[in-house]
């Protein structure tokens, strides 16, 4: 029996905020050990979208889902989902680098200490392999007790990083990670992002369809909610199927 290579199948599936319908009817496959993107105007579904992939949305109140998101074909939002459990295993990366004002040490400390690892071995190993993996570990291993807040920008998205992976998650969400970064810790950031799809899977949405062209192997085009069209990352940018996504990539619109 071939193991099924999408670690995420959504289906059909919708999001709502009070009555207004954010999400319509999506069909999505995520398959493992790649990078997909997400791409469309402002306003359009894309972050919504994402943060449905670990229940962020919970967060807002008005928000809820029809439809289902299965993850290792098991629906997210089953009432015996274990919320807690899922976001280890699904992680998340923010626009803004946003580190906890504690050590760099401690950023990255975090989740393993609420999982109850507290020996000071075991978790040091932890912080220096997450660092390693994040590209950060030889700026940092002799900072790491001044303040995450003390480092630039790039390095404090790298931070971040480390600190999802520290949990070793199966799956990354990245949200626009590096809309706030200069062009080199850019560049950096996704020089990064295709090493780490080795071992874990990554979901980007970006409004930089360079970006998108340049790292991922699938892209998503979505627009009024709506997931317009989506393939491999070479067939949606040269040979685009629907007039709309052929429109909004050659910069008629959005």
């Amino acid at each position: 029996m071939v193991a099924n290579k999408n670690i995420f199948e959504i289906k059909d599936f919708s999001i709502f905020y009070s009555d207004f319908m954010a999400v319509k009817n999506v069909m999505l496959n995520i398959e493992s050990n790649k990078i997909s993107a997400i791409i469309g105007p402002s306003g359009c579904g894309k972050s919504t979208l994402l943060r449905s992939l670990n229940r962020m949305n919970d967060l807002i109140v008005s928000s809820r889902v029809a439809g289902e998101v299965l993850f290792h074909g098991v629906d997210i939002y089953h009432k015996d989902t274990d919320v807690i459990e899922l976001r280890r295993r699904v992680g998340m990366v923010f626009q803004k680098p946003n580190p906890f004002p504690n050590s760099v040490y401690e950023n990255v400390a975090y989740g393993p200490k609420i999982r109850g690892i507290k020996k000071k071995n075991q978790l040091d190993q932890i912080i220096e392999n997450a660092l390693v993996k994040a590209d950060l570990w030889k700026e940092v291993k002799d900072k790491l007790n001044e303040s995450g807040l003390s480092l630039s920008g790039g390095q404090m998205q790298r931070l971040c990083i480390a600190r999802s992976l520290a949990q070793e998650p199966e799956v990354i969400l990245f949200d626009e990670p590096t809309s706030a970064l200069d062009p080199i810790s850019t560049a950096h950031i996704e020089n990064l992002l295709q090493e780490l799809q080795k071992t874990v899977t990554i979901v980007i949405v970006t409004h930089n369809m360079q970006q998108a062209a340049r790292i991922s192997n699938y892209t998503a085009f979505m627009y009024l909610g709506e997931m317009v069209e989506f393939g491999d990352t070479n067939s949606i940018f040269v040979n685009p199927q629907n007039k709309l996504t052929e429109e909004y990539i050659t910069g008629r619109f959005g």
